[in-house]
């Protein structure tokens, strides 16, 4: 194991060597508002584009959302000269997980780049996640209107399936359960039509093509959600596993990318007590399918600090103080042993108990108490399984994020706001 003390980003030169060669590298969070996290991501993130060629930047954020901050961030016909106009029409709760002014200074960065550079070149910003059923849908409606209007019948049937529940969707998969309100032969046709569109070449073939992905992925998951139980966490993984692949597909044989989201998503499962739950995750799964040496997963930690999230689902975002981390914690004993800010590098004969041995670590989600710190907010891991690499930060401080409109958001799955 290597450490490596964090100051400068010159100090990530152990880490890249590490992951320079991988075709993905997926960088977490223990939460989803700290500035300490999103900062050092940048930074890691702006060396792996710049000095090692990687095609794109993927987040654990809605596809319609973040095709919009693709198009300015890659200079695309319509797109805004400013990323930050794309990242504050971010609607639906949790906006500030994106929507942020740490986002928009990386998203700014990322479009001078490119700019700099062949269209062909340029490094884009993508959205992995499922929850945008009626953004996605109502993009291929708009899709379709001007560029294959025959195919609109499949995209109507599949609205007028999910239209009696809104945009509660959380209704449908619960009325799913006793009626037969199953919209997934619709989806499914609609999904074939537009990936038979998508075979030609086109940017906005693709994104339709996703955004039916989405529309069948939702489906899925919302039918499963209400059951209970690990399927609709493994169906949401899974469809972000699947939109990465696609990416990477589409960007052509050479495409590395990079992922941004939870520790939850990014750290291997296997490592975890989730899988004696049955659950997996895009970590897990990239290994999988892309074999060990090909994957990077970087985790972060910190002892304590602030950090922006809500005391319940739907309220709105504060700053809370997350307090000092528990005994026999991960990152108790990184408190204990690290400096400040370190890099730690997995691998080797060297490693000491506490990367090999099972202990607790901590995972704040967008909905947060304090005072469950005692029982709750906590993963058991195998560090050194779990990820190749680990950011250490001993105290940390809020993201700041953007004026953006928050909509009530469709219900998550445990575990909760990840």
């Amino acid at each position: 194991m290597l450490v490596q003390r964090l100051g400068a980003p010159s100090d990530f030169d152990p880490l890249l060597e590490r992951v320079r060669d991988s075709r993905v590298v997926m960088i977490g969070e223990s939460t989803h508002g700290t500035y300490d996290y999103y900062r050092l991501r940048e930074q890691l993130t702006r060396r792996l584009i710049a000095e090692c060629g990687f095609s794109f930047v993927a987040v654990e954020g809605d596809w319609p959302d973040c095709d919009r901050v693709h198009r300015s961030v890659t200079g695309a016909p319509g797109g805004a000269p400013d990323p930050q106009t794309a990242l504050e029409q971010f609607e639906r709760w949790p906006t500030w997980m994106w929507a942020n002014a740490e986002v928009a200074r990386f998203c700014r960065w990322l479009r001078a780049w490119n700019l700099e550079r062949p269209e062909d070149q340029r490094a884009g910003f993508h959205g992995l996640d499922v929850y945008s059923l009626w953004e996605s849908m109502q993009a291929i409606f708009d899709y379709l209107g001007e560029e294959d209007p025959t195919s609109l019948e499949a995209a109507q049937d599949a609205y007028r399936c999910f239209e009696p529940y809104g945009k509660r969707v959380e209704e449908y998969g619960a009325a799913s359960r006793f009626v037969s309100a199953r919209c997934e032969e619709e989806v499914v046709r609609l999904l074939a039509r537009t990936r038979e569109q998508a075979l030609s070449d086109g940017p906005d073939r693709f994104s339709a093509w996703q955004n039916a992905a989405v529309v069948a992925g939702a489906e899925r998951y919302y039918r499963a959600m209400v059951a209970g139980g690990p399927d609709s966490w493994n169906i949401r993984d899974i469809h972000m596993q699947d939109t990465l692949d696609r990416l990477l597909d589409r960007y052509g044989p050479d495409a590395r990318g990079i992922v941004w989201a939870h520790n939850t998503h990014v750290g291997d499962a296997r490592a975890t007590d989730m899988a004696a739950d049955g659950m997996i995750n895009i970590g897990q799964l990239a290994r999988e399918r892309h074999g060990d040496e090909a994957v990077a997963l970087v985790g972060f930690g910190s002892y304590r600090g602030t950090a922006i999230a809500a005391p319940r689902w739907g309220s709105p975002a504060e700053a809370m103080i997350v307090p000092p981390a528990r005994e026999g914690s991960v990152e108790r004993r990184l408190h204990e042993l690290m400096p400040e800010r370190a890099v730690l590098v997995f691998g080797g004969d060297d490693q000491p108990g506490w990367v090999t041995g099972t202990a607790d670590h901590r995972a704040i989600g967008v909905v947060y108490d304090p005072s469950f710190e005692s029982w709750g907010n906590y993963v058991p891991t195998r560090l050194g399984e779990r990820y190749d690499a680990f950011i250490w930060c001993d105290e940390t401080t809020a993201l700041h994020p953007l004026p953006a409109p928050a909509a009530s958001g469709e219900m998550e799955t445990y575990p909760a706001g990840v």
